[in-house]
């Protein structure tokens, strides 16, 4: 059997949370159904929600939203947002602070899901190199269903990013699926040894190829959305006018890599993922068993979308009525398949997203980027005046700066140099606040919003030696928008619940998309290890 590491956690106020709400009904859900929009903010449903009337407009009427959630850390990326939802617990437990974030053993940077020793299942082109969950330091939601209630449950997840489909599936997952770098849908061997043939049989039936020379046009009138069609800072795709309609082609008229990053940036890619979960409640048969199945989506093309054209476009508002109407056919087929009272929805995001910083600026705030290279060079020369001829900056990775060997003693030993280097952090524009990590693990109950931000996405040996924190309307980068800050606007998601035992309505409780993992567990009688979130009581019946 796997042997997990287990870190410190909040599992004293998650136990508390436990053994304070009323056990449910013997019959619980016979599918746990976990819904993950990338770059999903919250404010989109009060702003754009009336230009639906499908699945999302479903999930918020008919269930339980809770409209002030929000992550409590600092780096609101795709990785750590994912394994936060899986997990219920936040990066400074599951140990996904990022990413990717600086290997000191390796001298380079490695993305979280990097794994030499595995090797990539291709449904098409085989590729390399391999991807795992094996720097996922605790087990999802998903493995202790299979390793406390039912073996023989079923993991299934799809997304096009490998970050968000293996977080989500977790460590001991079935079918494991995401769009590969070399434009084939892939899994890892760490899943199986072999495609799986259901999901072989589906890909070679909807090859994406029969979209080329699609035009994606306004799903509505022009005169339903908000805001203009073009707006100063976004950035369309090479040789591409930034306007509607889009055309979905490639560069010598034929599918090359130019019409899959153009598909990628378009709902059709989310279409082909609800497709494929359909597919999977049919041959799977996922709760329709004795066994209580997990099924779990990470929708990419938000995101995608949101880093080009920004969170006014027109595109991210026809990303979002295309998305309601693909969600709207998973429901009514998990009504046909499953039945309404059977399954539970958990709907929600791994992170907001920026305005555009140039928009920011042209209406008179204090805006704009952080470019990785000065800040570095800053910090080199702030370092070479305390401490004497470097390099003494070994790498950077998010809002992190690791520092080398000699540098670290110098400055743990001299609490003035350190003092020199945090006002140093004072002169780079955009930075409000600048950390020494090793201080930062005392910080995690602290009053101060952002203390407590940047000591619950810090985790020791992958954590930098400082983390800085951007102003508001400030972003790392090289996106028109992107996130990744303690600004809520990153933080802010929805999380809403859907279905079997849950309580409709609106809540304004304190709530984030750690709560989601917590609460499915509850529903099916599952005790997670460690939890950050807490149950969701309120929003059960």
């Amino acid at each position: 059997m796997k042997q997990f590491t287990y870190v410190g956690g909040w599992l004293i106020a998650g136990l508390l949370w436990f053994t304070s709400v009323a056990p449910v009904s013997a019959e619980g859900p016979k599918l746990l159904v976990l819904l993950v929009v990338d770059q999903f903010r919250a404010d989109y449903v009060e702003t754009y929600g009336r230009q639906w009337s499908g699945g999302l407009r479903r999930l918020i009427d008919n269930g339980a939203w809770f409209t002030e959630a929000a992550y409590p850390y600092l780096n609101t990326v795709t990785c750590a947002g994912h394994a936060t939802i899986a997990t219920g617990t936040y990066p400074s437990t599951h140990g996904m602070i990022g990413n990717e974030w600086w290997d000191r053993a390796l001298s380079q940077e490695v993305r979280c899901t990097f794994d030499p020793d595995a090797e990539v299942v291709s449904y098409g082109i085989p590729q390399q190199p391999g991807e795992s969950p094996n720097r996922l330091l605790i087990p999802t939601l998903s493995d202790e269903l299979r390793l406390q209630l039912d073996s023989d449950a079923r993991v299934v997840t799809f997304s096009l990013k490998e970050r968000s489909a293996i977080m989500l599936g977790g460590h001991l997952a079935d079918v494991v699926t995401w769009f590969g770098r070399n434009n084939a849908w892939v899994t890892s061997s760490v899943y199986t040894k072999r495609p799986i043939p259901f999901l072989a049989d589906f890909i070679q039936a909807s090859p994406i190829e029969v979209l080329h020379g699609t035009r994606w046009s306004r799903t509505l009138a022009a005169t339903n959305y908000l805001y203009e069609d073009a707006i100063d800072g976004e950035r369309p795709w090479p040789y591409s006018k930034g306007t509607f309609p889009h055309l979905l082609e490639g560069e010598q008229g034929l599918p090359d890599e130019q019409f899959y990053e153009r598909w990628q940036h378009s709902p059709y890619s989310d279409d082909a993922l609800g497709q494929m979960a359909v597919a999977a409640l049919e041959q799977l048969q996922l709760g329709q068993r004795a066994s209580t199945d997990y099924l779990a989506i990470g929708f990419s093309a938000l995101d995608k979308v949101g880093h080009r054209f920004g969170p006014k476009s027109h595109e991210v508002q026809d990303v979002l009525i295309r998305l309601d109407a693909t969600l709207g056919k998973l429901l009514d087929e998990l009504d046909r398949w499953v039945g309404q009272d059977r399954y539970v929805v958990g709907l929600s995001s791994d992170h907001g997203v920026s305005p555009i910083p140039e928009q920011m600026i042209a209406l008179g705030f204090d805006a704009g980027r952080i470019r990785s290279r000065p800040v570095r060079e800053h910090l080199e020369n702030v370092l070479e005046q305390l401490l004497g001829p470097g390099p003494h900056v070994a790498g950077m990775a998010v809002n992190s700066v690791y520092l080398v060997p000699n540098a670290q003693r110098q400055l743990a030993q001299n609490p003035q140099l350190r003092v020199g280097v945090l006002e140093g952090f004072k002169e780079i524009p955009g930075i409000q606040k600048a950390f020494f990590t090793d201080t930062l693990p005392e910080r995690r109950w602290s009053e101060d919003d952002l203390e407590r931000a940047a000591a619950l996405s810090f985790y020791p040996g992958r954590t930098g030696d400082l983390v800085f924190v951007p102003k508001p309307y400030w972003m790392s980068g090289g996106n028109p928008a992107s996130h990744g800050t303690a600004n809520f606007y990153d933080r802010r998601v929805p999380v809403v619940l859907f279905g079997a035992n849950i309580k409709a309505g609106r809540y304004a409780s304190v709530a984030s998309p750690a709560d989601i993992a917590p609460t499915m567990a509850h529903l099916v009688g599952v005790t997670l290890a460690q939890v950050d979130g807490r149950v969701l009581a309120e929003a059960l019946q």
